[in-house]
């Protein structure tokens, strides 16, 4: 192939007309259009997963509303280098600073943005993959506008497909007939640049077939064979991730470390992975082990505290706890069960003896009535209704078959009898 360039770099766009996909934000009078449009645009954060057009938008509003661009990449990129592009912007006008994955800005970095972003020294943008709620500081963040980016739809994609297919087309001097596409799509996973990476790889591989004809088959034994170069944008994050946290469930902790290993190598930063178990430690263990909840809170504050490279040992002690633990999904399952009831039967009226009673007429119309206190009860236990009259009896919490729930399970019993179930 002569072209020198990425292939997605190739085809990214420069306009808002020329821009796939996320039409909640840039389709006909959507908001961020309206606000592109109208040249006043304010610092926002953009957050979505991989190849869903990110630092393309943040490139095209640069390029209609003709302002300085700056970039910066979070992961290279210090104190230093953001105070001379601010030193740069006060030379300039209206100067449009990016910085990609700023999740991985230290709280020191956000704060050197602050003064800027706040004057108007700079108008950010920046991009992350995690939910800047979590990782952006509140006084940043309070300054920027989020706007959600989505997955590319299958409409989306195909129309990228297309543009992919011409192009390589036209620069092999072949023809090339996209006779499936389901593989290539699944295989994206939402993602533009999975896409054109797939691809792209499948043509290169078939350089001698002409005309080309590119079926599921083709596109799956080809990315099998060289899995390294489809993914050379690092997008097995979310797949390793996954095999982390499913090996944690399966109670493997060998396969557990390993996974831990290949995130800590490949530069994940460690607030992710310890989030990660901490969430893990509540709906995968749960009651099973009420202390996993409490060690993967630990690990979260102290991985916040020292970093690396310590903070791995922290990470491998609480994966293995995680790993090793009983397991149980009840109190997850419990939670869903209510909600899944709620939205079916609405609203349901609070049972009068349950409710609160501030005033004297709330007293008279009976609010409170017969309500036992259970204190003043043995073994501070009444047998009282506390659910609405509609759903009285329905189960949510199933304890798990594990020791400590089956505790739970007698005792709840010895309590409530057979009414719920138990």
């Amino acid at each position: 192939m002569p072209h020198q360039s990425p292939l997605a770099e190739i085809l990214r766009p420069n306009s808002l007309d020329g821009y796939i996909g996320q039409e909640h934000l840039l389709g006909e009078n959507a908001i961020l259009r309206r606000s592109i449009q109208s040249g006043n645009i304010p610092s926002m954060i953009l957050w979505g997963p991989p190849g869903t057009g990110k630092t393309t938008l943040a490139f095209i509003i640069s390029q209609t509303l003709s302002r300085p661009f700056h970039t910066l990449s979070a992961i290279n990129s210090g104190v230093k280098d953001v105070r001379a592009v601010i030193d740069q912007a006060k030379e300039e006008t209206n100067s449009i600073l990016f910085i990609d994955e700023i999740h991985r800005f230290s709280k020191s970095q956000q704060d050197s943005l602050l003064g800027a972003v706040e004057k108007g020294v700079v108008t950010l943008i920046g991009a992350t993959t995690e939910n800047p709620s979590f990782e952006v500081i509140s006084p940043l963040l309070s300054r920027c506008q989020v706007y959600i980016l989505k997955s590319l739809d299958k409409e989306a994609l195909l129309k990228i497909l297309e543009l992919a297919r011409d192009y390589l087309q036209k620069s092999s001097n072949r023809t090339i007939l996209i006779e499936e596409n389901e593989a290539l799509i699944r295989l994206s996973g939402g993602d533009a640049r999975k896409l054109i990476n797939a691809i792209e790889l499948v043509v290169r591989s078939k350089a001698k077939s002409d005309p080309l004809k590119i079926t599921n088959q083709l596109v799956l034994e080809t990315i099998q064979q060289n899995l390294a170069i489809y993914d050379k944008a690092g997008e097995q994050h979310y797949d390793i991730i996954s095999a982390f946290i499913k090996s944690l469930r399966g109670s493997d902790p060998n396969a557990a470390v390993y996974w831990l290993a290949r995130m800590i190598e490949g530069g994940e930063d460690p607030k992710f992975i310890a989030r990660r178990m901490l969430i893990l430690a509540s709906e995968d263990i749960g009651n099973a082990n009420p202390n996993a909840l409490l060690l993967a809170n630990a690990c979260f504050d102290a991985i916040n505290k020292i970093g690396w490279p310590e903070g791995r040992i922290i990470l491998s002690q609480t994966a293995v706890y995680l790993a090793t633990s009983p397991k149980s999904n009840a109190s997850y399952m419990a939670i869903d069960d209510a909600l899944d009831l709620v939205r079916k039967t609405g609203d349901l009226p609070v049972p009068l003896h349950l409710r609160n009673s501030p005033t004297n007429l709330m007293k008279e119309i009976g609010y409170g009535k017969d309500y036992k206190y259970a204190h003043a009860y043995e073994n501070n236990f009444i047998n009282l209704e506390f659910l609405p009259d509609q759903i009285s009896g329905r189960k949510f919490y199933d304890p798990g078959k594990n020791a400590r729930e089956e505790e739970t399970r007698k005792w709840l019993r010895g309590r409530w009898g057979g009414k719920y179930g138990y």
